[in-house]
């Protein structure tokens, strides 16, 4: 009776989240009161500020509200309401290790960013900005008046710092980030004027703007502050006295941990909240920033929270024990789908409710046979499409969702997911029949139709067909029972097959190796593929051709080298970045996608599952039914800043 129950309230669940995102409801971003007005017909009059604020300007520790906006504000429309000041956000964190947290919710500031749906660029502390219609050249203008949390003019001396003394400097970046170069050359600042720049490549980069959205650290520094740890602004014996005063051996580790905002309470920064307690410290507290440059449709200053804390938590277990109690306010962060009936049967005793969000998982997990396997025998059957359909339908991908993952998510292949710009119908449900009867017929018509006496295929090389999957478990994840079932359903068509599930470090260590059969993943990034194609793309080693990773990411001097139509991806994906016309560029990318579906190198199995926020009742303002991906720095998509606490 209990399990009819929670799989009744389960469904009533799904329902509601599915009528939310039918309604389409939309999280709106106005670049300036001007715009605000423009389109609502509403005009903000005033500014107004939380309480702690009013009292320091009271006490004239801090200059009026007015006077530390810039001069056109970024105005947010509340998902549900306007917010009321004040309150403690309480959050779990596992340590410094797990600074995506920390950094997802409040570290979300660019130049120009994503809106909630992740699909359009909207202006953030740049209020203009243009592309030359040779998309070569960018020009940004700053936020007038925008400023640092201590109080300092944000300007392009900030801008032109990052970019000379912290990205070129060889000392702190050895190696120049991809994102920063086309064709093997580094990108141009020009600075215009106090509040202008301009960033130029050698070739067409329309795609600059999306590759940046991951990149923590590519805004204004603060050079005001950071330049007294820089050998270039302070003397070497005054800066090598500092460095040892702070037990570092050269000073570019000194300045690599004071430019990070996590580490160091004293850095100036642009989030909504700057941390007051850092790590290791057993709770992290990160307050609001007085000079926050955005405001609601009611002119009050955001953010609305006084406070951010993360408490130190042994394992994740642990984080969803302490949520499931109601002792967080908001959590989304490893909170496992696979407590997902508890977390609805504990709602009314821990005075919380679900939020659901789509993941950007295409697949979870993802299998992948590694199309460069060093066993030759074994790599000339991977490469055999027969073998991978055959494996593809002898999963009973239905019985995999009921068990594993309680009904949710979606049955489906290893491919984009719904609502991206290139998820494609037909791939979702290629192969994805349960047949073991034509798996068998598969498998004997590629010639592996000899068997030994325990009922075991045979190789051509007359050795018993032996699958080794790899894989390392993620806190919470299902993996060991999805894998355990595959394993299962394989051994039924006369397939060996042994799991190995290893440390993380060693996984990568053999990934990079190119030590490994098939490998096993969650298929992340799935969404967004502008900003992040490496699924899809071997921009670098991936589980499901290594090797081939391997030789195109050396220019051919190391790994194996791919076929022609994997090279044609890499081409096409290059073009596509430079592409500045859209038709063009996403006639690039959906010849990427059809090739994938041609080949079917990734197989997947059930995807699109929920990501659970445990959000306490008179937390608001969280929307509903937005997507949870990496690229999307998910949870910032939603907007953090305009959360609020009711009745605090």
């Amino acid at each position: 009776m209990r399990r009819i129950l929670s799989v009744v309230v389960l469904i009533c669940f799904l329902i509601s989240s599915f009528v939310i995102l039918a309604y389409g409801k939309e999280l709106k971003v106005y670049n300036s009161p001007t715009d605000y007005r423009i389109a609502t017909g509403r005009k903000i009059t005033k500014y107004s500020e939380a309480p702690m604020l009013a009292e320091l300007v009271k006490q004239g520790k801090l200059p009026p509200v007015e006077q530390r906006l810039p001069k056109n504000p970024v105005v947010i429309e509340p998902w549900e309401e306007i917010g009321q000041y004040g309150g403690t956000w309480r959050r779990c964190w596992t340590g410094l290790a797990d600074r995506a947290g920390p950094v997802r919710l409040g570290g979300y500031v660019k130049f120009v960013r994503l809106d909630y749906t992740g699909t359009k660029l909207i202006s953030d502390i740049a209020d203009k900005w243009t592309l030359t219609k040779d998309g070569k050249e960018y020009t940004f203008h700053l936020r007038e008046g925008l400023k640092w949390s201590d109080g300092t003019p944000v300007t392009t001396e900030d801008v032109k710092f990052y970019y000379e003394d912290i990205l070129l400097n060889k000392e702190l970046n050895p190696t120049l980030p991809a994102w920063s170069m086309v064709d093997g050359e580094v990108m141009k600042l020009e600075v215009v004027d106090k509040y202008t720049f301009k960033i130029s490549f050698k070739k067409p980069y329309p795609l600059f703007l999306y590759q940046i959205q991951v990149v923590e650290d590519f805004l204004p520094a603060p050079k005001h502050y950071l330049k007294q740890f820089h050998p270039k602004y302070t003397p070497q014996d005054k800066l090598e006295e500092v460095v040892k005063k702070e037990k570092f051996t050269y000073w570019y580790q000194l300045f690599a941990v004071k430019k990070d905002w996590i580490q160091n309470p004293e850095l100036p920064v642009l989030f909504p909240w700057k941390v007051t307690v850092p790590p290791p410290a057993p709770r992290m507290i990160m307050e609001r920033n007085p000079y926050f440059y955005k405001v609601d449709t009611a002119g009050n200053q955001l953010p609305y929270i006084d406070r951010v804390v993360h408490d130190l938590v042994e394992n994740t277990e642990v984080l969803n024990m302490r949520a499931m109690a109601g002792e967080l306010d908001m959590q989304d962060r490893h909170i496992y789908v696979g407590n997902f009936t508890l977390f609805m049967e504990n709602q009314k005793k821990g005075d919380y409710r679900v939020v659901q969000w789509k993941t950007g998982i295409g697949a979870d997990p993802v299998i992948c046979l590694n199309q460069s396997a060093k066993d030759p025998v074994l790599r000339q059957i991977f490469q055999d499409k027969r073998f991978r359909i055959a494996l593809s339908i002898a999963i009973n991908r239905a019985e995999v969702q009921q068990i594993c993952y309680l009904g949710l998510g979606k049955v489906r292949q290893a491919c984009p997911v719904s609502g991206s710009p290139y998820y494609d119908a037909e791939w979702e449900k290629l192969y994805t029949e349960y047949d073991p009867v034509r798996a068998n017929k598969l498998l004997d018509e590629m010639g592996l139709d000899k068997r030994d006496k325990d009922g075991t295929r045979l190789r051509p090389d007359g050795k018993p067909l032996l699958l080794n999957i790899s894989f390392t478990t993620f806190p919470g994840a299902t993996t060991i029972d999805v894998i355990n079932m595959v394993k299962t359903y394989w051994e039924r068509l006369g397939i060996k097959v042994a799991v190995n599930n290893m440390e993380r470090s060693l996984y990568i260590t053999r990934l990079a190796g190119n030590d490994h059969d098939i490998c096993i993943w969650n298929l992340d990034r799935s969404y967004q593929l502008l900003i992040d194609p490496s699924w899809y793309v071997l921009v670098g080693i991936q589980q499901w051709a290594s090797g081939w990773g391997q030789w195109i990411g050396t220019g051919g001097k190391g790994g194996m080298e791919p076929p022609a139509e994997v090279k044609r991806m890499t081409e096409l994906w290059e073009k596509a970045k430079t592409a500045t016309n859209r038709d063009l560029r996403d006639r690039y990318m959906k010849e990427i996608i059809n090739t994938h579906k041609k080949n079917l190198w990734m197989i997947g199995m059930v995807g699109e599952l929920p990501q659970p926020f445990i959000v306490k009742n008179n937390f608001r303002n969280v929307p509903e039914g937005l997507i949870y991906d990496f690229p999307l720095q998910s949870p910032s998509n939603g907007f953090p800043e305009q959360f609020f606490i009711r009745g605090k």
